[in-house]
C-alpha cells in the first residue's frame, strides 16, 4: 500500500508524493483504500502473507480504519511493516501500530551526518533518529532503517555516528545509491555547480565500506541493497524478488496478479511472465536457477570466467565484484 504524504519534499525525490494535504484529504484517502480492500472479496486460501505501507509517509495518516479493514485478510504469522520518517516516531504511534498487527518497522534515516540531513531536508539530526529508533526497537525488536550512499561531502564515516551505528541494534538495513532524478532540488544544484556529486569510483568505494560496516555487525547481504541479522530478512521484499504475485494499492503501488501487471492491465505471455519471475531472482542471495533458460548459461559462464559470478549446477550467484555490476549482467543475459 503506498501513502503518498510528504512533510516536504526531500532534496533527492522524484517519487510520487503531495506535500501539505489537508487531514481530510488523507483520512479520505484512507477510505478509499479500506474500499478496495473490502471489494477483493479475497477466498480463505488467498490470504495475505505479507503487508507492506511505504511512502511517502504512512504515518501522516490515521492507520486505525485500515487495521480494521485488513485484518480479515492476513494470514496468521504474516509479516506487516511499516516505513516511518523518524519524526512520525512516538510511543503512542507504535503502539497504535503494534495494536494494528504490524510486526516490523523501516525507518527512513539515510544519513548519518547532520550536513548532509540539511541538506536533504529530513528535518532531524542524527542523534534526533538514534533516539527515536531506540523507541522503535523497544516496540518492535524486528526493525531497520534505510540510508543512501553517494551524497555530496558526506562525513558520517569519519564521524562518531558511523562508528556508533553498532549500537543501535539493527536487524535490517537498506543502502541505496543516489540516484541524480531531473527536476529535484539536488539535480538543480548540481547543475548550478553547488554541489558535485562523488564519481562512480568514490561513490563504490563507500559503498564497499558500509557493507564491510554491516558485515561486521552481524547482518548478512541478503540481497543487493539489503542486509539483515539471520532470520530477518523482509519477507515481502523476497517473495518480490523471487517472483511471487503481489497486490499494489494507492496512487503510487503496482502489482502483479498472475501475468497481468497492476495498473497498467498489461498481459505478459507464459514466456515473458517466467522470464520476468526468474530475472530477479539473480539479484538474491538465492541465485538464479536457469533450469528453465539454458540459452542463458554461455553468458552467464562470461561472467563466471572474469570473477563475477559463480556457479553450483545450474544456480548462478553473484560475487562481490558481481553484486556492483549485476544490472549489465542481466542485461547481457536478455
Amino acid at each position: 500500500m503506498h501513502f503518498p504524504f510528504c512533510r516536504g519534499k526531500c532534496a533527492y525525490c522524484a517519487l510520487h508524493s503531495h506535500a501539505g494535504r489537508s487531514a481530510a484529504e488523507r483520512a479520505d484517502y484512507v477510505a478509499g483504500l479500506c474500499a478496495q480492500l473490502e471489494a477483493l472479496r479475497r477466498p480463505p486460501d488467498a490470504l495475505f502473507e505479507t503487508v507492506y505501507f511505504g511512502g511517502g509517509s504512512p504515518a501522516l495518516c490515521d492507520l486505525r480504519p485500515l487495521f480494521a479493514a485488513l485484518a480479515p485478510y492476513l494470514s496468521s504469522g504474516a509479516e506487516f511493516t511499516v516505513e516511518l520518517h523518524p519524526l512520525d516516531v512516538t510511543e503512542t504511534l507504535l503502539a497504535e501500530l503494534a495494536a494494528g498487527g504490524v510486526t516490523r518497522v523501516s525507518m527512513g534515516v539515510q544519513s548519518l551526518d547532520d550536513a548532509v540531513l540539511r541538506q536533504m531536508g529530513r528535518g532531524y539530526t542524527a542523534d534526533e533518529a538514534a533516539r527515536r529508533f531506540d523507541l522503535v526497537r523497544a516496540r518492535f525488536p524486528n526493525a531497520g532503517i534505510d540510508l543512501i550512499v553517494g551524497w555530496p561531502d558526506d562525513k558520517s564515516e569519519q564521524s562518531h555516528q558511523w562508528s556508533r551505528l553498532a549500537d543501535w541494534g539493527l536487524r535490517h538495513c537498506s543502502v541505496y545509491s543516489l540516484i541524480l532524478e531531473p527536476g529535484t532540488h539536488l539535480a538543480r544544484q548540481v547543475a548550478s555547480g553547488r554541489l558535485r556529486l562523488p564519481d562512480d569510483d568514490e561513490t563504490m568505494d563507500a559503498l564497499r565500506r558500509r557493507t564491510d560496516c554491516l558485515l561486521r555487525m552481524g547482518l548478512e547481504r541478503y540481497e543487493i541493497s539489503n542486509y539483515a541479522a539471520p532470520g530477518c530478512a523482509c519477507r515481502h521484499n523476497l517473495a518480490v524478488w523471487r517472483g511471487e504475485d503481489y497486490l499494489g494499492l494507492g496512487e503510487g503501488a503496482y502489482g502483479r496478479i498472475g501475468r497481468v501487471r497492476t495498473p497498467s492491465g498489461e498481459r505478459l505471455s507464459a514466456a515473458e511472465d517466467l522470464k520476468e519471475r526468474t530475472l530477479f531472482r539473480l539479484r538474491t542471495s538465492e541465485g538464479l536457477d536457469t533450469a528453465a533458460f539454458p540459452a542463458w548459461r554461455p553468458a552467464l559462464d562470461r561472467n563466471v570466467a572474469e570473477g563475477l559470478l559463480t556457479r553450483r549446477g545450474t544456480v548462478y550467484f553473484l560475487t562481490s565484484r558481481g553484486l556492483e555490476v549485476c544490472d549489465a549482467i542481466l542485461a547481457e543475459i536478455v
